[in-house]
């Protein structure tokens, strides 16, 4: 699962749909993690306001249910937005997916984006499991569905999971 990396405050306005906030008809930011809810909120805010074109990630320390950032994610690239981090902005842990599942993607110079290894309930993190095993098909599976090639995806897979522990990060 991915982790809480180094959460910092947000400061931001509009209508609040749990780690999103309106900010204009066209533009919406991130200012915080994603939890098992964050689907559904991400529902209600697409049924309320249906022009929203773009997801400005202010502040994104990851996720507190991978299966949830998934399914967000999936849910971001099926709307057709697009993802952009600021130069202020932080994308840490899940928060590369959900950048990555932006059918067009961009970061200003000086965004933070960070990745490391998961851990599961029981401590092992992703270097812990052979290659070939199962527990691994889910991220490399949605790196396809975002349009990396098989090697490209088990590239960007291996080295978010080599260039930190679960405990640490690597900014990019």
């Amino acid at each position: 699962p991915s982790a809480l990396v180094d959460a910092k405050p947000a400061a931001t306005s509009g209508k609040a749909y749990g780690p999103f906030r309106v900010k204009s008809d066209s533009v919406v930011e991130l200012v915080d993690a994603v939890d098992e809810n964050s689907p559904a909120q991400f529902r209600a805010m697409i049924a309320a306001h249906p022009g929203l074109k773009t997801i400005e990630m202010v502040e994104c320390p990851g996720s507190e249910d991978d299966d949830a950032n998934l399914a967000l994610a999936r849910m971001i690239r099926a709307k057709g937005l697009e993802t952009h981090v600021p130069a202020t902005g932080s994308i840490r842990s899940g928060g590369v997916e959900l950048f990555l599942a932006g059918v067009r993607r961009s970061a200003d110079k000086g965004a933070e984006i960070g990745v490391h290894s998961w851990a599961d309930s029981d401590g092992l993190q992703a270097t812990d499991y052979p290659a070939a095993d199962p527990v691994h098909r889910p991220y490399l599976s949605f790196y396809a569905d975002m349009g990396m090639q098989p090697d490209t995806a088990r590239a960007f897979y291996d080295f978010t999971n080599t260039a930190a522990p679960f405990d640490g990060l690597h900014v990019m």
